[in-house]
Formats: structure tokens, C-alpha cells, sequence
């Protein structure tokens, strides 16, 4: 068994014990591996152990990515998820190839998305992204802003609504990690009472993966702990 097997089977058994802890049904919440600097032997390792949704934060990177497993490993059925900011002209590529996108924060972006959608393509599943601690140096909008954009989603035909995400502040405390993630919950369930396909909350890394499935995440985004040390050298 490879570390990266062996990974996989202790992140799943942590969030089998975090579902069971705070009452949540086992399978409540999805793993996404977060495959961002890491190579294809990697990738195909952790589909080796059962895995099949990945993270990509890097345009070009996860482009190619897809491009390989599509030509390559077809048979795989992975599902890509886009986690990472989006500059307008960089829609193109991941409307073309991405089945969910997690960082939508403007209309701009989600009109082009739309409109960049393959016909031939199923609709991209989108998440708001939600800046819950107002950092300056993340993305994402504030809670305020969420329903106007949720408004637009909702009516372009390319695009599916399925709900929000966050990347909260890097915080110890798991009381402060809580709070942080009720309020993301609390939007979700805004909006799932407005939009019947809201059913997503992507929340949760690996140092606040607990707190964020008791306050109700669906998909937890975990890279480290399952692929190792990220090495940004040979980006530019």
C-alpha cells in the first residue's frame, strides 16, 4: 500500500468519526483531494485507492490534467473541481473542462462561464464563494452580496446553483473555527430555501475539518495531508 493510500483510508476514517460524532449519516460528506503541484503518478495513486474527486487551483495545470486523464484514463470517470480564483479572460479553459467550479464571485465570471459552456456538456456545477473573514487577501464576496449573484446563476442555462464556499480564517480555536463555518451554514440554508438545487457547503481543510462537518459541510478540500508537501518551484 502506498503513503498516499494510506492517507486516503485515515482522512475517510477521520470523517467517518466526525459524521458519527456530531449525527450526521455516514457518506453525508464528500472528500476532495486537492491535487494542485502534484504530479499524474499521484493523482492516479489516489484513484488506485477508490478516490475520484480532485482539486485543481492553477488553470494551466489543472487544464492539462484533464486533457491527460480525459485522453488516457477515460474510463476513471474523475470529477474535476476548479477551487481556485478565476481572472475573466481565464474562463474559457476551465467552462470547457471543469465539472464544478467552487470560486464564483462575480456576475462577469459566471456570465462567461455560461457562455463559454460547452452545449455537449452537462451544466457546470457552481459555488459561491463567500469571504466570511473579510481578509483583504482572499477571494470571495461578502454574505450580503451572495443572493443578488445567486439570483443570476440561477437563471443562466449553462450554470447550476448548487451553493457556497469558503476559505475562513486560519484560526487554532475549533469554537472560533465553528462559529466561522454556522455562518457559512447559515447562508447555505438562505439559499437553499430560495434555489431547490442548493445542497453543497464546501468547507473544511485539514486543520478544521472536524468543526467544519459539525456545522454541516458536504465537501471537505484536503491536499497535504493526502499528497504530502506541495513544491511550488517550478511554478511561475
Amino acid at each position: 500500500m502506498t503513503s498516499i493510500q494510506q492517507n486516503l483510508e485515515l482522512i475517510t476514517s477521520q470523517i467517518a468519526q466526525a459524521e458519527q460524532k456530531c449525527g450526521r449519516a455516514q457518506g453525508d460528506v464528500q472528500l476532495l483531494a486537492v491535487s494542485k503541484t502534484k504530479p499524474i503518478e499521484a493523482i492516479l495513486e489516489a484513484c488506485d485507492a477508490g478516490q475520484r474527486l480532485f482539486g485543481e487551483n492553477y488553470v494551466q495545470e489543472g487544464v492539462s490534467k484533464v486533457d491527460h486523464f480525459n485522453e488516457q484514463h477515460a474510463d476513471l470517470d474523475i470529477e474535476w473541481h476548479f477551487i481556485g480564483p478565476i481572472q475573466s479572460n481565464k474562463t474559457r479553459p476551465v467552462a470547457e473542462r471543469f465539472d464544478w467550479v467552487h470560486t464564483v464571485d462575480r456576475a462577469k465570471i459566471a456570465q462567461r462561464l455560461n457562455d463559454q459552456r460547452p452545449e455537449t456538456m452537462p451544466p457546470l456545477q457552481v459555488l459561491i464563494q463567500i469571504n466570511t473573514s473579510g481578509e483583504l487577501s482572499k477571494s470571495g464576496i461578502d454574505s450580503e452580496q451572495v443572493f443578488e449573484l445567486a439570483q443570476l446563476i440561477s437563471s443562466l442555462p449553462n450554470l447550476t446553483l448548487r451553493g457556497v464556499m469558503s476559505i475562513p480564517e486560519n484560526v487554532s480555536n475549533y469554537e472560533s473555527q465553528l462559529r466561522a463555518f454556522q455562518e457559512l451554514a447559515q447562508v447555505k440554508a438562505q439559499l437553499a430555501a430560495r434555489y431547490p438545487t442548493v445542497d453543497t457547503l464546501s468547507m473544511g481543510m485539514s486543520g478544521d475539518m472536524t468543526a467544519a462537518i459539525e456545522a454541516g459541510s458536504t465537501i471537505v478540500r484536503i491536499g497535504t495531508a493526502i499528497f504530502g508537501a506541495r513544491d511550488y518551484s517550478n511554478r511561475a
